[in-house]
């Protein structure tokens, strides 16, 4: 039986090779997270949850005044919302940031809902958006600095 090698002394630690949390990236997620628990809390009372969780409409039609608030609610963005809200926080946390795409793609996607919808909650959603464009600007600064 042979033993594996050790590893070198000289291994840096895992805390002590991390990079310090990009604030603005944190601060996005957070801001995410936060519209995602808002919306829920708003939302959350509502007459069709009986009517969603026993579940009959598997087998039967749904009515139209339960199908508008099932796409607010059970089949919305929220857990879409805080799965993205976690990965970006995650990216944050290790100092680094998300891809510039993920918040063009989310800033776009609430001014589409604010000019279908008007005035509403989609405009919170400016707020991570902004904040993940700075963080990658500003990240794109930095590495461009640093060559």
């Amino acid at each position: 039986m042979t033993s594996s090698p050790a590893l070198p002394a000289s291994t840096p630690s895992t805390a002590a090779s991390r990079r310090p949390a990009d604030a603005l990236t944190v601060a996005a997620a957070v801001s995410l997270l936060i519209i995602c628990v808002l919306h829920t809390v708003v939302f959350a009372i509502h007459p069709w949850w009986a009517d969603w969780l026993a579940g009959p409409f598997r087998t039967g039609p749904m009515p139209a005044e339960a199908i508008i608030p099932f796409w607010g609610l059970p089949g919305g963005f929220v857990v879409p919302g805080v799965l993205l809200a976690l990965l970006v926080l995650e990216a944050g946390r290790r100092g680094g940031t998300v891809p510039g795409y993920v918040g063009a793609v989310l800033g776009i996607w609430a001014l589409l809902c604010l000019w279908m919808v008007g005035p509403s909650g989609f405009v919170l959603v400016l707020v991570p958006s902004a904040l993940l464009l700075l963080a990658r600007r500003r990240a794109r600064r930095a590495a461009r600095d640093a060559a």
